[in-house]
């Protein structure tokens, strides 16, 4: 059986997928830490600390904290990084064939530019967004949980002031207890408290952040064009070392966290509603139970209303608060993503292969 040179659009995806799922999982306790510093308040007097967090978690929920709305989070990085590398690769493969039509015959084409890869990055970020987006919000949902900032039930955790009380204390400690906090118990909750369009909450901070994939990859590709070029190599399909891979990766993706790092909040804190939740405090409205605002079919916070509110209470700073523990993640994750990438893509070719030999077809 002969083997591809070269994978195709699906195969990239799948192995970009697959390195995606493998290095959030290995880091997935600092993407609850960073998904709940960016989602809390902060006015409750709790320590927002990456190691705070974590000691209030194992504290409160145990290890099972820590891994909270997993394989939710597993399925949306699963699904996003497939549609992101499926569009991406697609659409720079299609984008290269165009130019080498127009160029003479024997004359190969020049790499691509920076501003051509942030704009191919850009367009595929933002096709995966549309497809993938309410699996973010469900995870990022089950990921926060409750937050510490968040005000308990009534009675919860309280001894009854009077006799008579007792049985509305036990409704209320059952009905807290009856909470859904399953995949699909979140996604009823959110489409019948909002509709379906709750789905999409932070579509449009999502979209803006198309600009971090988009400079992530057009850095690394630059960087790897350079070294390559410093190094004689010619062809620019050559492959850096793993570890030359880890380091340009992690270059690359801190410098995309530290420029689009108030947007990635503001989204935070629209998916979670506790920027309604903020909203609703200030204007003393009442919350619904389990203090999450009824906005069906009606407005919800925006990024830019989100980021000038953080501004007005806590200046620059709160706009970059967590941001920490979102960069460590981040680094790791896509430093681990660039350097497994070509092990992956070994897994995804065998996968496709096995796929054919099931199919009776020969790659």
């Amino acid at each position: 059986m002969s083997k591809p040179t070269q994978l195709t659009p699906f195969g990239s995806a799948l192995a970009g997928a697959l390195g995606a799922c493998f290095s959030n999982a290995v880091v997935y306790p600092l993407d609850i830490v960073k998904t709940r510093i960016q989602a809390s308040t902060g006015d409750s007097g709790e320590k927002l600390s990456v190691l705070a967090v974590l000691e209030s978690i194992l504290r409160e929920e145990g290890l099972f904290g820590y891994y909270r709305g997993f394989l939710a989070t597993m399925l949306n990085t699963f699904s996003m990084q497939y549609a992101y590398f499926f569009f991406y690769s697609f659409i720079r493969t299609s984008y290269i064939k165009r130019l080498a039509v127009k160029r003479p015959a024997g004359v190969s084409a020049p790499p691509l530019s920076t501003a051509a890869e942030l704009a191919l990055g850009a367009v595929a970020g933002a096709l995966a967004q549309v497809f993938t987006i309410p699996v973010a919000v469900i995870a990022t949902r089950q990921q926060v949980g409750r937050a510490p900032d968040r005000p308990k039930a009534k009675g919860k955790g309280k001894a009854p002031a009077k006799e008579g009380d007792l049985e509305a204390n036990a409704d209320e400690e059952e009905e807290e207890e009856e909470y859904d906090d399953s995949f699909l118990g979140v996604a009823r909750e959110i489409v019948a408290e909002e509709g379906v369009t709750g789905l999409w909450l932070g579509l449009k901070p999502g979209l803006v952040l198309t600009v971090n994939p988009a400079i992530t990859y057009g850095m690394f590709e630059r960087v790897k064009s350079l070294l390559l070029l410093a190094k004689g190599e010619t062809n620019m399909n050559a492959k850096l070392s793993p570890w030359m891979s880890f380091t340009v990766g992690a270059i690359s993706k801190a410098l995309a966290t530290v420029v689009t790092y108030p947007y990635i909040m503001a989204k935070v804190r629209i998916q979670a509603r506790s920027a309604d939740i903020e909203e609703a405090e200030e204007e003393h409205l009442p919350l619904p139970k389990h203090n999450k605002p009824h906005h069906k079919g009606g407005h919800h916070v925006g990024a830019l209303t989100v980021l000038a509110r953080v501004w007005r209470r806590k200046g620059f700073v709160g706009w970059y608060q967590g941001m920490s523990a979102q960069l460590v993640k981040a680094v790791l994750t896509q430093a681990l993503l660039f350097m497994s990438k070509d092990q992956f893509e070994h897994y995804a070719l065998a996968i496709m292969m096995l796929f054919y030999r099931l199919q009776g077809v020969k790659p």
